[in-house]
């Protein structure tokens, strides 16, 4: 097997480059023949990576694409899932080299997609072909690679209740998280959940003179700003009423544990270029960015920013708020005691609107399960150390709704680092990362059906 992607490294690299080049954005409808190229690659290469079926599956957004190879119905069937479509790669100009044209340096592939999905999901079909080609294909496969994970895969869920026969599965693998290091392997055992929302703050009917009318009407943005600063207080604790009312809280050896993790605080400061690090007050950077709920605006805008000035109080403001929710927190339960509250804490001199956008419950999965080991067992062989648990601070939507639809648990076995900038400019891949993990998955399907005899 290892001989078999050594020799293919090149091939597999630049069909991972062909695939970097497709400017998959779901978000922007000026990608949309984007999207659709993107898939049909995605399918042709499941195709001709030996899959006796390659299908793409139209959805009121974005296609699915399907694929499967059944040796022996009597064998276990692991699904794989990913998704073809990336961030926007905005602002360009802090990109240090072209998004969508993959270089790379240091032993690291520079595009956008790279890590996240693109690179990660790939490495289940080059490890499908690897499998087929050393005739060592353990289990059954069925791959369902979708379009709109990064816009909340809203259309997914009545896709997979549509064809629950078809994605029948003893479990679903899934490589879109993060090891500790490339010398320290971790498999995550949770997600977070997520809650995304816009607020509209309005004033008057129109933008004013800043001159004739500040000091005697309302600022949008100047209100916008301090409802945001109040919904945390001095300690980062989240001020909206019943928000922590469900929050699981670990136990003090759930805690030590989760902390044993190797983390070097100073490495971590230094990577980000910060002299110090915030948060929730009583709880360690580990803690804060896993298994605590969050509160962060990702985007805030109003009034005039063009050059130079023009004196005007703008007549709305707007920002993008995105909440992380842990075990027993539900997005609509936190939708709506945002909505309630934001609204309540609005004063009469303007009005507000919270549109919400897209959400996803959290997701822990047991540590004892066959689907674990078989991972653990996987990555110990390949790296050569027993993997860490770890809890995940990003969020995976689909995942709590597998479990919901299908009655399986997913396992997280990526195999990116923090240091590979997913949603930002200059996102990386590892070589070693992409490699490893075509020669880590065939070794999941080897011992889980081993396991599952």
């Amino acid at each position: 097997m290892l001989k078999y992607i050594e020799k293919n490294r090149e091939r597999f690299l630049n069909e991972l480059f062909d695939l970097l080049r497709i400017p998959s954005v779901s978000a922007d409808s000026n990608f949309k023949s984007d999207m659709l190229k993107a898939a049909e690659y995605v399918r042709d290469r499941i195709s001709e990576a030996g899959a006796d079926r390659a299908e793409i599956y139209e959805t009121k957004g974005h296609p699915v694409v399907y694929g499967e190879k059944i040796i022996d119905p009597k064998l276990p069937t692991i699904l794989i899932y990913g998704h073809y479509d990336v961030q926007p790669a905005d602002p360009y100009e802090l990109w240090n080299s072209p998004p969508f044209e993959p270089v790379i340096k240091n032993d690291r592939i520079y595009a956008r997609g790279a890590c996240d999905d693109k690179g990660q999901f790939y490495m289940h079909i080059k490890a499908l072909e690897t499998m087929l080609a050393t005739n060592s294909l353990a289990c059954n496969v069925k791959m369902m690679i979708e379009g709109e994970e990064e816009i909340g895969s809203s259309n997914l869920g009545a896709f997979v209740s549509e064809h629950k026969d078809m994605l029948k599965c003893d479990t679903i693998l899934i490589s879109d998280t993060s090891i500790i290091a490339n010398d320290v392997p971790s498999i995550e055992t949770g997600l977070r959940g997520l809650t995304y929302v816009e607020v509209e703050v309005v004033g008057a009917n129109r933008d004013l003179h800043s001159g004739v009318y500040g000091g005697g009407v309302a600022n949008p943005v100047n209100v916008l700003c301090e409802m945001i600063a109040s919904l945390k207080d001095e300690n980062g604790h989240i001020t909206i009423p019943g928000f922590y009312s469900k929050v699981e809280e670990l136990t003090p050896g759930q805690r030590a544990a989760l902390n044993s993790a190797p983390f070097d605080l100073e490495e971590y400061k230094r990577d980000l270029g910060i002299e110090d690090i915030q948060g929730e007050v009583g709880y360690s950077t580990i803690e804060r960015t896993s298994v605590r709920p969050t509160l962060d605006v990702n985007g805030i805008w109003g009034g005039y920013t063009g050059e130079g000035a023009k004196t005007v109080l703008p007549s709305k403001a707007n920002a993008k708020i995105s909440m992380r929710l842990v075990p027993n927190q539900t997005d609509e339960d936190t939708l709506e005691l945002f909505t309630k509250h934001f609204e309540s804490i609005a004063p009469a001199s303007v009005k507000v609107t919270v549109t919400p956008h897209h959400g996803g419950l959290p997701y822990v999965t047991p540590t004892d399960s066959v689907e674990y080991k078989a991972a653990e067992m996987a990555m110990e062989e390949s790296f050569g150390k027993k993997p860490i648990p770890t809890r995940g601070g990003g969020s995976i939507p689909i995942v709590a709704l597998f479990e919901q639809e299908l009655g399986r648990k997913s396992i997280l076995m990526g195999f990116g680092l923090d240091i590979d900038a997913l949603h930002s400019p200059n996102e990386s891949y590892g070589l070693f990362n992409y490699y490893k993990g075509i020669e880590t998955i065939p070794l999941f399907f080897k011992h889980y059906a081993k396991l599952k005899k």
